[in-house]
C-alpha cells in the first residue's frame, strides 16, 4: 500500500484550492478518474461573486443568497462565505489570476439572477472556470502527486474511520492509504438526460460517502439551469447566466417576454423560478429563444457561448438562441460541518459533491466557484493545524465475490431518461414511487458487499449512478411541499406560501440597514 498524508479525490477548483494551501511538508496525493481538467470546474462561464464594490456589503450578498436558497440556508456559514469572498478574489489577484477590468482599471463586474447587484467577477468574458483552474495548477507545489486516470470505486473504512482508498487503474487495482482522505468529485449532472455537466460528474463521491456510513443531506434539491443550448431535441452546453445579466430577454416563439408578470427581476429571478418558467412554456408547446440582439460584441463578451451556438449552426448574428432548462447543479450532497468534515472521522468532502448548507434549496448564481474556494482554504487550514496522526489498523479480509444471482444492471441512458422524466423539474408522488420500485428492483445494497474490483470502471459508474439517483429519488419523496429546486405539482400550495414570503421579506431588505449586525 502506497501511503500519503492527504488524498484528495477529484482535480476541479475545490481540491486545487485545498492542496495549494496544504502546508509544503504535506505529502499529497490527488486522484482523478479522467483528466484533470475534464470537470465542471474548467465549464464554469458566468464567473465568481464577491461583493467587492464600493456600494456593495457582504452581507446584501448574504441575503440575496438566502433569498434564492429558500431560507433553508445553513445560516451562520452562508454569512462566512459571502463575508470571506472579497478576501479571496483580492488574494488571487495578488497571486496574479487575471479578471476583466474596464478601461478605467476597475474590475468589470456582471450581474445574474438572484443578485440585486452587480458582483459577479469574471475572467474571459465566460470563460473564467477555464482561466481559475490554469491558475491554481499553476500554483501547486511541485510535491503534489497527481494521478490521472485513477477510478477511486471504494474507500477503506474501519471502524468509522477513513484510512485510504481503492482505485482501479488502466494496471489493475492498487490501495492508498492517508491521514485524511477527502472527495471533492462535483455533483451528479449526468444521471438526467438533459445536463451542462461534464461527462465524468456522475455521484461517485457521494455514493462513495453513503456506502461509508456518511450522512447524505437535501438530495430532493436539484437545480436546473435555465438556458442549455438547445437544438434537435438535444441540449448541446451551457449559455451562460451572464448573457441575461447583460440584458438578453426570454422571449417565445410569439416574441412574448415570457418572465414579465413572474418575478420582480424578470429575466434575473432565481434559477428555479426561470426554468420552470421556460419549462412550462415547452410543455405548451412552445420554443423559447435567448434574445441577444441588445448585446454588442457579443462574440467578445461572451467567446464560450459564440463558439458553441457555432459548432451547432447557430446563427447568433440572428439574434436568437434556442434554449431549454437542463440539470446543473445539486445543492444537496455529503453532509459536512464547517472544515468540511463528515460523519466518518478521516473522511472530508468539498464542492458540489458536499452539502454545507450555503446553497439552501436553490444555489444563487456564480457562489459555486467561490464555495469551492472559501471551503478548500479553510479545509487546508484545518488540516495543517491537526497532530497526532492515527495509524493504520489491520484490515478486515477483502469482501466476497460478485454472487452468480446479482441482476444484470440498466442501460445509463434509461437511468438517465427515467429520472428526466420522473424525478426531473415537476415531481409526483405516484411518479417518484415508480422510479423508487424500479430503482429497487436492482437490489443496489447487495451489490455493495462483494468486491467491486472485479467490475469494470462503466459497471461501477453505472452502480453509482443508481445509488445517488436511489437518494435523490427517496429525498424528494420525503419533502412534501414544493421549496427551491424542489418542485411538487401535488404540493402546489407551497409554492402560494412561497411567493408571499418572498415579497414580504424583498420589502423588509428595502427598509433595513445592510450594515447593522446580524444575529443568528
Amino acid at each position: 500500500m502506497r501511503k500519503a498524508d492527504v488524498i484528495i479525490v477529484g482535480s476541479g477548483v475545490s481540491a486545487l484550492q485545498l492542496a495549494k494551501h496544504l502546508s509544503e511538508d504535506t505529502n499529497v496525493i490527488v486522484f482523478t478518474k479522467s483528466k484533470a481538467t475534464h470537470g465542471n470546474s474548467s465549464y464554469a462561464q458566468g464567473g465568481i461573486s464577491a461583493a467587492i464594490k464600493e456600494d456593495d456589503d457582504p452581507f446584501a450578498h448574504y441575503l440575496d443568497t438566502v433569498e434564492a436558497g429558500r431560507y433553508t440556508n445553513q445560516s451562520q456559514y452562508t454569512l462566512e462565505m459571502t463575508r470571506e469572498a472579497p478576501a479571496i478574489i483580492n488574494e488571487l489577484i495578488a497571486e496574479g489570476c487575471e479578471f476583466d477590468r474596464n478601461p478605467d482599471g476597475h474590475l468589470q463586474l456582471g450581474r445574474e439572477g438572484g443578485h440585486h447587484d452587480y458582483r459577479i467577477v469574471h475572467s474571459g468574458g465566460d470563460q473564467t472556470g477555464k482561466r481559475l483552474m490554469k491558475h491554481l495548477i499553476q500554483q501547486l507545489p511541485d510535491t503534489i502527486e497527481l494521478y490521472e486516470d485513477h477510478f477511486v470505486y471504494d474507500l477503506v473504512i474501519h471502524e468509522n474511520r477513513c484510512y485510504g482508498v481503492k482505485c482501479l487503474t488502466k494496471n489493475g487495482t492498487r490501495t492508498f492509504t492517508a491521514a485524511h482522505v477527502i472527495l471533492s468529485t462535483g455533483g451528479c449532472g449526468q444521471l438526467y438526460s438533459l445536463t451542462s455537466n461534464a461527462e465524468t460528474i456522475t455521484g461517485d463521491g457521494i455514493a462513495l460517502a453513503y456506502q461509508a456510513g456518511a450522512e447524505i443531506t437535501d438530495m430532493e434539491f436539484i437545480q436546473f439551469h435555465p438556458t442549455l443550448l438547445y437544438k434537435d431535441g438535444r441540449t448541446h452546453g451551457l449559455v451562460t447566466e451572464a448573457v441575461r445579466g447583460e440584458g438578453a430577454v426570454l422571449l417565445n416563439e410569439n416574441g412574448d417576454a415570457i418572465m414579465d408578470g413572474v418575478h420582480p427581476l424578470r429575466d434575473l429571478a432565481p434559477r428555479n423560478v426561470v426554468a420552470q418558467t421556460i419549462y412550462q412554456q415547452l410543455q405548451q408547446g412552445h420554443h423559447v429563444y435567448l434574445d441577444i440582439r441588445s448585446i454588442s460584441d457579443f462574440s467578445k463578451r461572451f467567446p464560450t457561448v459564440a463558439k458553441l451556438c457555432e459548432a451547432h449552426n447557430i446563427d447568433i448574428q440572428k439574434g436568437q438562441i434556442p434554449v431549454s432548462p437542463g440539470c446543473h447543479f445539486s445543492m444537496g450532497g455529503i453532509a459536512t460541518d464547517r472544515f468540511g468534515r463528515t460523519a466518518v472521522n478521516g473522511l472530508y468532502a468539498l464542492g458540489e459533491a458536499a452539502c454545507t448548507g450555503v446553497h439552501g434549496a436553490n444555489r444563487l448564481a456564480s457562489n459555486s466557484l467561490l464555495e469551492g474556494l472559501v471551503f478548500g482554504k479553510r479545509l487546508a487550514a484545518f488540516i495543517n493545524s491537526t497532530e497526532g496522526l492515527p495509524e493504520l489498523p489491520d484490515l478486515p479480509e477483502r469482501k466476497p465475490s460478485l454472487h452468480h444471482s446479482i441482476v444484470d444492471l440498466p442501460p445509463v441512458k434509461e437511468l438517465q431518461q427515467r429520472m428526466m422524466d420522473l424525478v426531473g423539474m415537476v415531481r409526483t408522488e405516484q411518479q417518484l414511487l415508480q422510479q423508487k420500485e424500479w430503482l429497487d428492483s436492482f437490489r443496489i445494497d447487495e451489490w455493495f458487499t462483494f468486491d467491486l474490483s472485479l467490475l469494470t470502471t462503466k459497471q461501477v459508474t453505472t452502480l453509482f449512478m443508481l445509488q445517488t439517483a436511489w437518494l435523490i429519488t427517496c429525498s424528494a419523496l420525503e419533502r412534501k411541499e414544493s421549496r427551491g429546486a424542489h418542485f411538487r405539482s401535488d404540493f402546489p400550495e407551497e409554492l402560494k406560501v412561497w411567493q408571499q414570503k418572498q415579497s414580504v421579506h424583498k420589502r423588509n431588505v428595502e427598509k433595513r440597514n445592510i450594515h447593522e449586525p446580524i444575529y443568528l
